[in-house]
């Protein structure tokens, strides 16, 4: 049995054609936390386990979607991603071994109406399948990740990713993450200054576009090298923020 698990917040643009891909599993369990557009309505015409919620962040977040999972198998995607009919089959074939506890899916991801093949974005293994009995989520409220007790194999078949529609949307995600990411560094005692946060800004742009070869997926992939860069310097200018603020008290 499969139950496929989804944190949602806001996703009415995207979570139609993610939920219509898993439509086949056993179960969908659908977790969300506040949304104020259609997203909720739309969960409700493909699944009953739809659940209403605070935001304790990623990490905990799926943790609890997993909670309420049943099945054998779990299936961790997100709200803007899909599932192929080739992966879904291969997902099925997957599912029918014993002996593997999990499984890392490529991600082929679009990128304002590209699909980028460079910038550290293909293939992008993530582990999104996994026995229930096997795995966890670490607690992290950003960048969690799925930490499976047994072996693992990689899948051929990618997910679907719809990273970013249109630059609204970038602008939009760069800032959530950089504030969730700025809170992290700082709940983990990283310091930085506004030198460090112009040269890591300066870094990431120049390993996006030259060194993962960002520049060979033409104007969006200069797109994506300076929004990296825009994620990164926002980011630490919040945690230099955070530091003021803490030494203020």
């Amino acid at each position: 049995m499969l139950s496929v698990i989804i944190i949602s917040k806001n996703e009415s643009e995207h979570i139609g054609r993610c939920l219509e891909s898993v439509s086949w599993a056993d179960e969908i369990i659908v977790l969300d936390s506040g949304s104020t557009d259609d997203t909720v309505s739309i969960c409700k015409q493909f699944t009953p386990h739809v659940y209403e919620t605070d935001w304790p962040g990623f990490g905990p977040q799926k943790q609890r979607a997993l909670d309420k999972a049943i099945g054998t198998w779990i299936l961790s995607i997100d709200s803007d991603e899909q599932i192929s009919e080739d992966l879904k089959i291969e997902i099925q074939q997957a599912m029918k071994t014993d002996n593997i506890a999990g499984f890392e899916i490529p991600r082929l991801s679009s990128y304002c109406g590209r699909q980028m093949k460079h910038g550290g974005w293909w293939p992008d293994h993530v582990l999104r399948l996994f026995q229930r009995k096997a795995g966890h989520f670490t607690d992290d409220i950003v960048h969690e990740r799925i930490v499976v007790d047994g072996l693992l194999k990689k899948l051929q078949n990618p997910i679907l990713h719809e990273a970013f529609i249109n630059p609204e949307e970038v602008l939009h995600k760069v800032n959530n993450y950089s504030s969730l990411g700025a809170k992290k560094l700082f709940e983990k005692g990283k310091s930085t200054s506004l030198k460090m946060v112009i040269l890591k800004a300066f870094w990431t742009f120049f390993r996006t576009y030259i060194l993962k070869t960002s520049f060979l997926d033409g104007s969006q992939g200069l797109m994506l090298a300076i929004s990296n860069a825009e994620g990164t310097y926002y980011k630490y200018l919040k945690l230099l923020d955070l530091q003021k603020k803490h030494s203020k008290n």
